[in-house]
């Protein structure tokens, strides 16, 4: 655990989330500012800075991470789609840097919006 860290914070139940799936070693919550009808946050409870990070430290937990994404989009009712975006450093727009995947659906996503 980080102590700056939001997301740590919010594992350790310092900051309130909306927890929708949590296991031993994952927890998902709603995104408190979303982008779509249907905006969870998944996260390993352990701190990694990044996804490259985590693939390299801990391959089963990134496959843990991967397959709680996809239950939380079964749980959300996203059976016709949905997108997983990791951002990664800063120039890839990680805001929070412990490793997250953002799980958005609920309305068309195509690619390139618009």
């Amino acid at each position: 655990m980080s102590a700056d860290c939001l997301f740590c914070r919010i594992v350790a139940r310092e900051i309130p989330a909306t927890v929708v799936h949590e296991t031993e070693r994952v927890l998902a919550f709603r995104d408190i500012n979303p982008q779509a009808p249907v905006h969870v946050v998944v996260i390993p409870k352990e701190h990694h800075l990044d996804v490259s990070a985590l693939a390299a430290a801990d391959p089963a937990l990134a496959g843990e991470l991967l397959a709680a994404v996809a239950q939380v989009a079964r749980a959300e009712g996203l059976e016709h789609g949905f997108r997983t975006v990791f951002n990664s450093g800063a120039d890839g727009g990680q805001t929070v840097f412990h490793v997250h995947a953002h799980l958005l659906g609920g309305r068309g996503l195509a690619w390139p919006p618009g």
